[in-house]
């Protein structure tokens, strides 16, 4: 947990005068002009302080979040007391606590997960809305997606050459027998994009005629009985050459490639992937509403989205900021029609139906 308070820039010192009497003149209006401009500023961050600190809960990584956070403080004002933790703990934690609230602003869940949590929120449609894909948004606005995160298939070349395996570009291709035991999948009863891997699968192959739990299972009898325990490890044992294939975000991946690794790479599968947001949503009674808005409406604004894709190289949601410069556009990207409500609202039977794959193999 941490605080941040107000950052406090530094006024510019005026323009030397110039020799000329216009110009002393024009200089000094102009620092006239900006004295007066500073002083709003000033008026306006102390309306908006006066709003009182805000709390936000938040699974998001520790630097894009105090990243946010921090800009939030400095454009308002306003201080922002923030829990980080799973983005599951932190869910619960809203449900237990819904007699009284004491959270503001849930801001990096999972949009799915979101969902199934969609009756402790309170519907806003924000000022950025315009700009936010329908795609990307709840239909009764509970939530709102800032940042789509794709599921890939992750890939080391060095492995897949020593098992003379071509790299894949479909989930079909992982059901290869000489990838039997060899490809890293975290349980999606404990990892929210695991989750969001298994509900990607399912539609990618048909979630409404059985033919997606069918790949499901083939993929399991391939994982040879071997599911990782955390999401990390999806990605860190293709990376460590443990595993030749991992299934897991974009994002992910793309760190070890702008560190520069070379063996490593991943693919959008041809039969479609997803790109479910990370989502943001305020909690419904909470503590502090006017700064719950205040919050969510900075973090889908050009500026803080643009910051999040130049400093941290996440996906903007806002389709007039572009994808961070090694990131292809969304467009470009393989998409299935992922159903938000179904993976929200049915994740107890779909995760019962996962089981049973397991028990049965």
């Amino acid at each position: 947990v941490w605080v941040t308070g107000s950052l406090l820039g530094c006024a510019s010192k005026s323009d030397t005068a110039k020799t000329t009497a216009g110009t002393e003149v024009q200089t000094a209006k102009e620092t006239e002009q900006d004295l007066k401009k500073e002083e709003q500023s000033s008026e306006e961050k102390k309306a908006d302080s006066a709003i009182g600190e805000i709390t936000v809960y938040s699974p998001a990584p520790a630097e894009p979040l105090e990243g946010g956070v921090n800009a939030f403080t400095q454009a308002t004002g306003i201080p922002v007391n923030v829990v980080a933790a799973g983005t599951g703990e932190l869910l619960k934690r809203v449900e237990s606590e819904a007699e009284n609230p004491l959270c503001d602003v849930v801001w990096g869940g999972g949009a799915e997960s979101m969902q199934s949590y969609a009756s402790y929120f309170e519907p806003f449609v924000s000022a950025e809305d315009s700009v936010i894909p329908d795609s990307i948004k709840d239909s009764n606005d509970f939530w709102v997606g800032e940042s789509p995160v794709p599921v890939v298939i992750m890939y080391n070349k060095d492995i897949l050459d020593q098992l003379g395996v071509d790299v894949p570009d479909s989930w079909e291709d992982l059901l290869d027998p000489k990838l039997k035991g060899m490809i890293s999948y975290a349980d999606p009863g404990k990892s929210g994009s695991a989750y969001t891997l298994l509900c990607t699968m399912v539609t990618a192959f048909g979630k409404d005629d059985d033919k997606g739990w069918e790949f499901v299972e083939k993929l399991y009898q391939n994982l040879d009985g071997k599911v990782q325990g955390s999401s990390s490890n999806s990605y860190k044992l293709v990376a460590d050459g443990e595993y030749a294939i991992g299934l897991t975000q974009e994002k992910s991946v793309q760190e070890y490639l702008d560190a520069g690794a070379e063996n490593i790479g991943y693919v959008y599968p041809k039969e479609g992937t997803s790109a479910v947001p990370d989502a943001i949503a305020i909690v419904k009674g909470c503590p502090n509403p006017e700064g719950a808005k205040m919050f969510v409406d900075f973090i889908l604004s050009k500026e803080a989205q643009q910051l999040q894709a130049d400093q941290f190289n996440r996906r903007p949601a806002r389709g007039d900021v572009s994808a961070p410069g090694t990131l292809c556009g969304l467009e470009e990207i393989p998409l299935v029609d992922y159903d938000f409500e179904w993976a929200g609202n049915n994740k107890a039977e779909i995760l019962e139906r996962w089981q049973e794959i397991i028990v049965n193999n």
